[in-house]
């Protein structure tokens, strides 16, 4: 039977089609959703006390976190294209499988960023000028598996950079005594999921030479979340106080760190399949936290 699942979209699309969307992993929208969850956060905290988040910003950030996500996986296939072919789980992507061009890709690419950019002109000047600075780190994240054991960590200061851009998109500019604590926040928890996804390909990636914290943590990985999720929830709680949250917006936060440590307690690092599956759950953690800022601010 069909079903209404993002892989399933993907295959029913037009057959020249397909290698565009699974180019951009529209097949594979937990990165999106890990994209986009710190800009609802920052919208969310950022709404006059007692109201509701902008959901015309909600919308307008969630079309960006698409694209964005499109156009970073695009640039990272086309770095990688080598790597990836291999590597089992990455060598039926488009362009290690050869179903694009390079220079396809780039010109999808560049209709990518062309319409993130319109995206982008719909905010304030400042936020304008804050969006187009992440775009350095978009570009170079994909390079850096070859030169640090830490690209979990440049990954986690582009994936975050929404936590800053949603409060100044709402406010005209960024309050850093809340905005820097969800930033920080937001970098500690993608080192903790991306460190359990970058545990499904540790044998490939010795044997082609690229880096990841899930080499260099090895069987002390378990120790190291526990680091990353307590300095997480300690941001979190110094963002609420410094915007005055109350008792729902904490709540949220135990409820995200009782699931971190579950996640933690009960993570196998050497099955694939179980990795994949508590990277997935992440969308919960931050759905979870979303939930609370809004029950706070109301």
């Amino acid at each position: 039977p069909r079903s209404f699942s993002a892989a399933e979209l993907v295959r029913a699309a037009p057959a020249p089609l397909q290698p565009y969307l699974r180019l951009m992993r529209l097949h594979q929208p937990a990165g999106t959703w890990l994209l986009y969850l710190p800009c609802t956060w920052s919208i969310g905290l950022a709404a006059a006390p007692g109201c509701l988040p902008d959901w015309r910003m909600l919308s307008l950030f969630g079309v960006g976190a698409v694209l964005m996500r499109g156009a970073g996986c695009t640039i990272n296939d086309m770095w990688d294209r080598d790597y990836d072919r291999q590597v089992a789980r990455t060598a039926s992507r488009p362009l290690a499988a050869g179903d694009i061009s390079t220079f396809q890709s780039l010109v999808f690419l560049g209709g990518q960023l062309s319409l993130a950019l319109c995206v982008l002109l719909c905010l304030n000047y400042y936020s304008i000028i804050l969006g187009a600075a992440s775009l350095s780190l978009v570009i170079t994240y994909p390079l850096m598996k070859r030169v640090t054991y830490w690209p979990q960590l440049v990954l986690g200061l582009t994936f975050n950079w929404g936590a800053l851009l949603g409060w100044s998109a709402i406010r005209g500019s960024c309050e850093w005594s809340v905005c820097l604590p969800l930033y920080f926040a937001g970098v500690m928890w993608t080192l903790v999921y991306d460190t359990i996804y970058a545990h499904q390909d540790k044998r490939d990636d010795i044997m082609i030479g690229v880096k990841s914290t899930a080499l260099h943590f090895q069987e002390d990985t378990k120790q190291w979340l526990s680091g990353f999720s307590l300095a997480m929830l300690l941001s979190l709680c110094m963002a609420g106080i410094n915007c005055n949250q109350t008792f729902p917006y904490y709540s949220a936060v135990a409820a995200v760190g009782a699931h971190l440590a579950h996640q933690i307690y009960t993570l196998d690092i050497d099955k694939p399949e179980d990795c994949w599956k508590k990277f997935a759950s992440n969308r919960t953690v931050g759905i979870l936290l979303f939930i609370g800022i809004v029950l706070g601010n109301l």
